[in-house]
């Protein structure tokens, strides 16, 4: 199971996750009402101190041209987009689509996330989770809740591409418990 660990603010989170195992980490930009929003040199902060073979991800709620420009320019390993841009040619980046229940699967990226939480760590919903692993056409990841204690059972139940948690790691927003990290890894690894 691949895994993502998101919303992180502190070089060591990200550097711990790295070294537990985590597949990527993903940070938030230009989000003002997430108290996991970084500056641009924070991410770039972040994203550096990985190792070359975790994949970086940018995070952003943005609807702003301009400011997704100053994320690409980061140069993430993929962006994970809400608002609904639309790219006259490649960003040079993965492109990752948000979606909730009731939106359409989108086709024009390299994988959807499914997410009703948008970071309040409210649980996903299985239902619609699982709808969407079976007719997208893209891998799928699952967000929403997850948490050491309830991700094996998510993964057996959805059967996603990869996993994605944020607060379910968190000792308060924005900084991350390294136990929860641990657990939460050798849990999805155990599947």
């Amino acid at each position: 199971m691949r895994i993502k660990c998101c919303g992180i603010t502190r070089v060591r989170d990200a550097q711990y996750a790295d070294q537990m195992g985590a597949d990527a980490i993903g940070v938030v930009l230009f989000s003002s009402a997430s108290p996991r929003s970084v500056s641009v040199e924070r991410a770039r902060e972040i994203f550096r101190a990985v190792s070359p073979f975790t994949a970086t991800v940018a995070v952003t709620h943005t609807t702003s041209e301009e400011e997704l420009a100053q994320i690409l320019a980061l140069i993430p390993t993929a962006i994970q987009i809400f608002h609904p841009f639309i790219f006259t040619e490649a960003p040079g980046v993965k492109v990752i689509r948000a979606v909730k229940r009731g939106d359409q699967l989108p086709e024009d990226c390299d994988a959807i996330v499914v997410d009703d939480s948008r970071g309040t760590g409210r649980l996903f919903d299985g239902s619609f989770a699982r709808d969407a692993v079976q007719r997208s056409k893209v891998p799928v990841i699952l967000a929403g809740g997850l948490t050491p204690e309830n991700v094996g059972e998510a993964i057996r139940l959805v059967q996603p591409y990869a996993v994605d948690v944020a607060t379910g790691i968190e000792q308060s927003p924005g900084i991350k418990d390294t136990e929860k990290i641990r657990a939460f890894i050798a849990a999805c690894r155990e599947e």
